[in-house]
């Protein structure tokens, strides 16, 4: 990442500073991308998908590198983050509870956390404090579409926004 003063921008502004912008959030027939409960924002898993495109497939320790995987992940916070933002009425009010980090991987594949690491950075990166939040990173032997990561986040909206 780059050196970007949190105390002086805003997330919207870190994240052009990033050159990133929150990608559009498409409606699913079949479940709600979403789900509000009291102040808990629940937001469904999200695959590194840009464009309608799945960005990567495949089995970390077998046929996707760590960096690769990392950089998915990435992609997949960004997703989450873009449904969070519209849940609670944009970027910089979102405050990230949670992540569940999912990573498609080989029984003997023991760097999940490190995969998980470069979605944390990017949340933190981005909305300073209200970026870092509890994390599980868990390894699975198959995710949906043969995508390497999946992500989902709980997440609430910052009163102060």
């Amino acid at each position: 990442m780059t050196d970007i003063d949190v105390s002086s921008s805003s997330p919207t502004e870190r994240l052009h500073a990033l050159g990133l912008e929150l990608p559009a959030v498409r409606e699913s027939t079949k479940y709600e991308n979403h789900r509000t409960l009291d102040s808990s924002v629940y937001v469904a898993g999200q695959l590194p998908y840009s464009d309608g495109r799945l960005l990567g497939k495949g089995v970390l320790g077998r046929n996707v590198g760590l960096e690769t995987g990392r950089g998915l992940a990435r992609h997949a916070a960004l997703n989450a983050l873009a449904v969070a933002a519209d849940a609670v009425g944009g970027l910089d009010r979102v405050r990230i509870v949670q992540m569940l980090v999912f990573v498609a991987s080989t029984p003997e594949f023991g760097d999940q956390s490190k995969v998980a690491d470069a979605a944390s950075a990017l949340l933190v990166d981005l909305l300073g404090e209200n970026g870092r939040h509890a994390r599980t990173a868990i390894g699975v032997s198959s995710l949906p579409l043969n995508s390497p990561v999946e992500i989902q986040m709980v997440c609430t909206s910052r009163t102060e926004a």
